[in-house]
């Protein structure tokens, strides 16, 4: 056989789960399927249209022919084709059970012949059909609506348009997926076959049929005449192209009589590929000539393989389209594999001295996100565009790529801080910058979402800093994708369900309630889905409204909140500290429902833990529905499933719980995702994050993440809580420390944002940096290994830092346990300031870890706390208030007791006294309350007052921030 014929398919990819979206219902309503044993084909007719109809029949009238080719090379052809495609169809289901290559022909009207012979092939080789049948009267949007849809169907492998030549048009074609054209008559296929690359494009069935007869029918090929009658088509373009590639000469005649009987004297072969009806006299063909019909009539007779010259062409046709279904299915199953990384890094031209960070940010021109997702092995189906720069990215991934090894896990977290901020973010971007742009290793970094109260208030944005920001640095701090919005909306929807339902209850008889709440619709009382939930919660076992006793229904009805003991509070976005509480229920509509509450800032809304911690969309609809917003008058919890508004939070979550794609200055991705608090929360990124990106960058690649505050809260709670819900295990600590931090807990004197740094922080001072080593840096390299993770001490340089200091922090942070201590400069050079830090990280990553939980669940609640503050912490024991023992006890009541401890204490410190800097020691840890995030799935103590709405300083950052109404150019981030 020719070596230009398409070669057959003998493999198929393994170990691959269909694509979740093919899991969608709905499918029979849309588009029936015609399976390898059905009888009969289904159909599902388009609107009404104006249009032309099918082409017309192919006529040639021979008076007598030199050689008509015969039914048997055909037949030998179809089947050698049909056992070819059958053995790579038994490897390819073999290797991936739940596959079904599935092939959508789209025609005008309800003509069944093409089906049936198409269905044929479909039952030999176990293929699925399905039929689209438009109006005879058609348009071309109908014809582009079709296409568009089995398109984004992953359920369909290949798409027949079996349409007139003028249907086909530009728009059409350009419409068609090439990777679906399985009838090769896209752009890209044919210009493929044009340029000779067969290895991702398809080539006409009909085409390649024709050229197999050729070829069965007179040997060898080159040198010989082929006559294409009518082929002006795309299909008469690609065997033209096959014949050639064959070493033959091709004809082309359409249908012009003066010139075609001379043509056809010339011919060895003719080939009737269009329509006509011209008579030949038998003395015209040259004596042994082939002619080849490619009217695809149906024979009657139900044996596929006994057939005329005219059917034969038919099957064989539809045997290698069959065959080109199966290798779509193939490649789209090689398409779902990991696929190696692409990335192309942006160069950096660091400017001395550094810019501020909103010119940096403004000077690069990011990627484009769709350009980054592929780069990193995203599919394009994976991908929610957000404008250029940024995109959501769908859970489907975790799915496709389910059996990809996991990365490297690096977790950045810190010293205490001074209130200026000691840089992890900066640290986090610049590491990731070095080991993709620098050193070549995949990897992404994971950051939290920054609220618009610090933006706007004291601290400014988290995009990082200098040359290792993420970009571009306004729409991160502003807005991103509207996550902190929907948390917003989420909270507040919880919120005014509380007190509407505490007004009716109080307004209304159990009757009343249960009508409005259960009610009549068209004569049918029945219960919604989530009030089964309740009645469960009751144990209350019906399913009948009017079954329930009066008692049962005093019960189902009244949630009976008792007002003093809500715990739930609204919550915005901004620092308004005048909303800390507020009087709610004071207009004369509510009917005296007068009570106190109050506003939490956006991120420390209980939802925002929830979403970092969820790792489906599933965990976090049962997240949301366990929310506990307060207590019954009798001691019972009243959860979000209780008032009903559980199911509608999803919806408000849905988007939200994708992660966000961005880029860094020097094009490594980036996944910002959720930015709970890190106080009363846990303080992390997401776990869907973290584990979208571990798939992606591979095995050995490397997810590095971010923790707040200091090692001994953002650390603690990121391997006791993140690291219990999500089952991941980190490799490395990145402990990030500063000089002027250390100075601060050598006993260096106060440190205010906004204020002048004194002079003990400017001018070298090896002594004040040698006590904060030992007290405050080595305490918290000690707090990693208690966890049994290596250390890698990362110093964040400034330029007031000198030589002999930097050297000293280095000395002896591996004096005190570090793996290594490096300096990093990549707030000035971007990653090439961090390759150092990269090279470190790599290093301890390859290195055995003995990761351990600091303390067993089962331990009692007491004692949980206990554990943190006396090792962690460094106290001798914790104190107890009476409302944190009451509490304790009510938990244990309830069920909770099992749950970890998030405890809530100020990250100025590692005590609970926010000017005890170093590591003190001697200290008892004093426990006011205790309260419980139930849906986030933990307990958080309470040392001391904390604050969860902050307030604006007298001079707030919106003062520098504006917009140039020419040029639409954000001002004043920094």
């Amino acid at each position: 056989m020719n070596a230009m014929k398409l070669s057959l398919i003998r493999s198929a990819c393994s170990g691959l789960r269909v694509h979740p979206r093919s899991r969608a219902g709905g499918w029979t309503r849309r588009c029936p399927t015609v399976g390898p044993a059905a009888g009969q084909s289904t159909f599902r007719a388009a609107s009404d249209a104006t249009g032309r109809g099918t082409s017309a029949k192919l006529g040639l009238h021979l008076r007598q022919q030199s050689r008509k080719t015969d039914g048997s090379e055909c037949a030998a052809s179809l089947r050698e084709v049909v056992q070819h495609t059958k053995d790579a169809m038994d490897v390819l289901q073999r290797r991936n059970p739940p596959i079904q290559p599935l092939l959508a022909i789209v025609q005008a009207g309800e003509d069944d012949s093409l089906l049936e012979i198409n269905k044929k092939m479909a039952g030999k080789i176990g293929l699925n059909i399905t039929q689209i049948c438009l109006a005879k009267q058609f348009s071309e949007d109908e014809i582009v609506e079709e296409v568009l849809k089995l398109n984004e169907d992953p359920r369909v492998h290949g798409i027949y348009l079996h349409l007139p030549s003028a249907a086909l048009t530009t728009r059409v074609l350009e419409t068609l997926k090439p990777e679906k054209d399985i009838d090769g008559i896209s752009d890209l296929n044919i210009g493929r076959l044009v340029r000779g690359d067969l290895s991702k494009g398809f080539v006409s069935p009909l085409a390649s049929a024709v050229l197999d007869v050729l070829e069965k029918h007179d040997a060898p090929l080159e040198g010989k005449t082929v006559l294409l009658v009518g082929g002006e088509g795309r299909v008469g373009s690609a065997l033209q192209c096959l014949i050639e590639r064959s070493g033959m000469v091709a004809l082309k005649n359409n249908w012009n009589l003066e010139i075609l009987q001379r043509q056809v004297m010339q011919s060895d072969a003719v080939v009737l590929l269009g329509g006509g009806n011209i008579d030949i006299l038998p003395t015209c063909f040259r004596p042994g000539a082939a002619v080849i019909h490619c009217e695809p009539t149906l024979e009657s007779d139900d044996h596929a393989f006994e057939l005329s010259s005219r059917s034969g062409i038919g099957y064989l046709t539809a045997a290698y389209r069959a065959q080109n279904v199966v290798r779509s299915c193939s490649r789209w199953i090689q398409g779902q594999q990991y696929r190696p990384w692409r990335l192309r890094s942006l160069k950096l031209q660091p400017l001395t001295p550094v810019p501020s960070d909103i010119e940096i940010s403004r000077a690069q021109i990011p990627k484009p996100v769709n350009q980054l997702a592929e780069e990193v092995g995203l599919l394009p189906e994976e991908l929610e565009a957000y404008g250029r720069s940024k995109a959501k990215v769908c859970l489907s991934l975790l799915d496709r790529l389910h059996t990809q090894p996991d990365g490297k896990y690096v977790l950045v977290a810190g010293i205490t801080p001074t209130p200026l901020g000691e840089g992890k973010s900066t640290v986090t971007i610049g590491l990731v910058q070095a080991l993709s742009a620098h050193l070549s290793l995949n990897s992404f970094a994971c950051l939290r979402q920054p609220s618009q109260g610090p933006t706007f208030g004291v601290k400014g944005g988290a995009a990082g800093g200098g040359y290792a920001q993420v970009i571009p640095m306004e729409e991160f701090n502003l807005h991103l994708t509207g996550d902190i919005h929907a948390i917003t909306a989420a909270n507040n929807l919880v919120a005014a369900a509380i007190d509407a339902r505490m007004l009716h209850e109080a307004t209304q008889s159990d009757k009343a309630l249960f009508n409005r709440l259960v009610p009549s619709v068209n004569g049918v009382r029945k219960f919604s889905p989530i009030q089964f939930s309740r009645l469960q919660r009751l144990g209350i076992d019906k399913t009948n409204p009017a079954s329930l006793t009066p008692e049962e229904v005093t019960s189902f009805v009244r949630l009976d909140l008792d007002p003093s003991k809500i715990t739930w509070q609204r919550v915005v976005d901004t620092n308004d500290r005048f909303l800390r509480k507020i009087t709610v229920g004071q207009a004369n509509t509510e009917k005296g429902q007068i009570r106190e509450t109050g506003f939490d800032i956006a991120v420390a809304s209980e939802i925002m833990a929830i979403l970092a911690l969820a790792d489906s969309l599933e965990d976090m609809k049962n997240r949301l529905a366990r929310m506990v917003v307060g207590t019954s008058r009798s001691g019972q919890p009243v959860t979000t499933e209780d008032l009903g508004v559980s199911g509608a939070l999803t919806v408000l979550m849905k988007d939200a719980i994708k992660p966000t794609l961005m880029q860094t200055l020097e094009g490594t991705p980036v996944f910002v995702h959720a930015g709970p608090f890190a106080n009363i929360a846990h303080g992390n990124s997401s776990v869907l994050a973290d584990k979208l990106a571990l798939k992606l960058v591979g095995r050995d690649g490397f997810v590095v993440t971010e923790a707040g505050f200091g090692a001994d809260i953002g650390m603690e709670k990121f391997f006791n809580i993140k690291c219990r819900a999500s089952g991941l295990r980190p490799n490395v600590v990145v402990l990030v420390a500063t000089i002027r931090a250390l100075k601060m807990h050598g006993g260096g004197p106060n440190v205010s944002a906004g204020a002048p740094l004194p002079k003990e922080y400017i001018d070298e001072n090896l002594s004040l940096v040698a006590a904060g080593c030992h007290s405050n840096l080595k305490k918290q390299i000690q707090i990693a290994h208690l966890f049994g993770i290596p250390v890698v001490v990362a110093l964040n340089v400034f330029k007031t830092d000198t030589q002999a200091e930097i050297d000293l922090v280095c000395e002896i942070a591996k004096g005190c346990g570090a793996s290594d201590a490096v300096p990093c400069n990549h707030w000035a050079q971007g990653g090439r300031g961090s390759i150092k830090l990269a090279q470190a990280v790599n290093e301890a990553a390859s290195r055995p870890s003995n990761f351990q939980f600091l303390y067993n669940i089962e331990m009692p609640i007491a004692d949980k706390i206990r554990t943190i503050a006396q090792k962690v912490y460094g106290a001798d024991d914790i104190e107890l208030s009476p409302a944190a023992k009451d509490k304790i006890d009510y938990y244990n009541q309830q069920g909770y007791g099992l749950l970890p401890i998030c405890m809530a204490k100020t990250h100025l410190s590692l005590s609970h006294m926010p000017d005890k800097k170093g590591a003190p020691t001697g200290f008892v840890l004093p426990i006011r309350d205790v309260r419980a995030s139930i849906g986030a799935g933990f307990i958080y103590p309470l040392v001391g007052t904390m604050s969860t709405m902050p307030g604006l300083p007298t001079r707030p950052c919106f003062y520098d921030i504006d917009l140039d109404p020419v040029t639409g150019e954000i001002t004043g981030l920094f």
